[in-house]
């Protein structure tokens, strides 16, 4: 299954091993994916003398990852290959202290002080993309808190139990049997959910305030690109950041940023982490600020988790997020038929009626995608026509089972208590209402800034976007803002680096003028 040149590049990968690791597989003689599993793991195993496998025979397909003979609190129902296979190197990586997934130390320490014990069983799609970072960082909070074991399902070789659990969207995470989280996530949210489920223990460390000459919050195409340009002048500077990449990272192709003719999400997000990592940056991920405080030229940023952080100037390149109908019912069925990635959860969608609710670009797009899936696709779209570049019109009007419905405003999401069932449409010309009887809804109706807790300290528009002038200044001397976040027109991955650079250049200014003092 895996050829030479990746068994040799993960001798490499593995030639610092310090523990012994055996896959201990259970798997049923007459499963259709035995050989394919055994073939897998013993290509793995062939790697280093420091892994092994076992077989024994057991009712479906599972294995489970053993540290010097004892379980580490990680396995699989799966064939980990496609997307999933990098979690599997990890799993081993994380195991024995490695893997450049591993958190900083304040949250690890978060991690370590969850109350357990907590049983974690995450539902996966191996085509999804956004799937393994939310296994992957399970798999590192079990190898961090012994009160943890997680469990990652392959939904299409477990359809019966998928089912059963009602999922409809993937990642699907579950804790001791109850849904805790569906969709794309990351590390720090989903830290956050099974601190607000299960609590924690005392956390006696002291809290400090760390200082910087500039802390830019946010890691995407703007952020990575202030903090770069602020190293660049000797500066001392902190990246805040749920995630490095921000919404890039959920971007399957880019083929509009000059000088690379083709890349995608994650390997520009890698990319944008390398160059950071050429200089003295402290990137510091999973946080989200709470709270912004003023003191005179001093601005005092704090976290969820309590950590307090202090610079002179701080950058907001906080990006933007989905936007969400905010309609009855949409809450309560996410991940129960409501969904924002077409490509992760449209194949639960087969044979089936969908409706997707934007008429942009993203909105066009997934349901081309999706009428290559389901039975039939409804594109509504509130405005009177489409805003869709018109090659995509063109191919969406071309195919037989979607239809396209203009001047249609949702209003509410129905369901039966487990899955949806229709939406509440109005005619805005006629008034006349109607239920759309459907299986799935995916919402493509563009992003919304994530200007949070900024929004109480300098100026933003009705949009909630940070309001700047030409220099990404804001109206506080000493905030700058830029990119997705800011009201720069054109919400684009190299507009967003430009913005960020600029941010970084005026801040610099400005300190060399005194307008903010170090």
């Amino acid at each position: 299954m895996l050829d030479a040149a990746m068994k040799d590049q993960l001798s490499g990968i593995f030639a610092g091993l310090v523990s012994d690791y055996t896959f201990d597989i259970q798997v049923s003689p007459q499963h259709e994916s035995r050989s394919e599993l055994l073939e897998l793991l013993g290509d793995v195993a062939s790697c280093s003398g420091k892994l092994s496998y076992r077989v024994s025979e057991g009712e479906g397909l599972k294995f489970v990852l053993l540290k010097d003979g004892e379980p580490t609190g990680l396995s699989f129902r799966a064939v980990p290959n496609g997307h999933e296979f990098t979690s599997l190197l990890l799993a081993i990586l994380n195991s024995d202290g490695k893997g450049k997934n591993i958190p900083d130390e304040s949250i690890r320490a978060r991690v370590k002080v969850l109350n357990g014990p907590i049983k974690l069983t995450t539902y996966v799609s191996l085509t999804c993309t956004n799937c393994p970072d939310v296994v992957q960082a399970l798999n590192v909070m079990t190898t961090l808190n012994s009160g943890i074991t997680h469990e990652m399902v392959d939904g299409a070789i477990n359809q019966k139990e998928v089912e059963e659990m009602k999922v409809q969207g993937v990642p699907s995470v579950f804790a001791d049997g109850k849904l805790l989280h569906v969709g794309r996530s990351d590390f720090g949210e989903l830290l956050s959910k099974l601190e607000a489920q299960y609590g924690v223990k005392e956390n006696t460390a002291e809290r400090t305030v760390r200082n910087y000459d500039v802390i830019v919050v946010g890691a995407g195409p703007a952020g990575s690109a202030s903090a770069i340009y602020s190293a660049r002048k000797g500066l001392k500077v902190a990246v805040l950041a749920e995630r490095v990449g921000g919404q890039v990272k959920e971007t399957v192709g880019i083929e509009n940023l000059i000088s690379v003719p083709k890349t995608t999400g994650e390997q520009l997000a890698a990319d944008l982490r390398a160059h950071m990592n050429d200089y003295p940056v402290d990137i510091l991920e999973h946080r989200r600020i709470e709270k912004v405080e003023l003191n005179g030229s001093e601005k005092r940023l704090s976290t969820a988790s309590g950590e307090v952080f202090s610079a002179p100037a701080v950058i907001v390149a906080t990006g933007a997020s989905w936007r969400k109908l905010n309609v009855p019912g949409e809450a309560e069925y996410i991940g129960r038929g409501v969904a924002f990635c077409p490509h992760c959860d449209g194949p639960f969608y087969k044979g089936k009626h969908v409706a997707v609710v934007g008429g942009g670009n993203s909105g066009i797009e997934a349901a081309i995608d999706l009428a290559g899936i389901c039975s039939r696709v409804t594109v509504l779209e509130f405005m009177d026509e489409l805003k869709a570049d018109k090659v995509l019109q063109e191919k969406a009007k071309s195919l037989p089972n979607v239809e396209i419905f203009l001047s249609s405003q949702s209003l509410e999401v129905i369901g039966n208590g487990e899955k949806v069932t229709g939406l509440r449409v109005k005619d805005r010309k006629s008034g006349a209402e109607r239920v759309i009887d459907l299986d799935g809804i995916f919402v493509q109706i563009g992003l919304a800034a994530n200007s949070g807790p900024f929004r109480e300290v300098v100026e933003t528009n009705k949009q909630g976007e940070i309001v700047i002038d030409a220099h990404c200044r804001t109206n506080v001397p000493g905030i700058y803002a830029a990119g997705d976040v800011s009201t720069v027109p054109y919400k684009q991955i190299v507009i967003a680096m430009g913005e960020g650079a600029k941010a970084a250049l005026s801040a610099f200014e400005d300190r060399m003028r005194g307008i903010i003092v170090g």
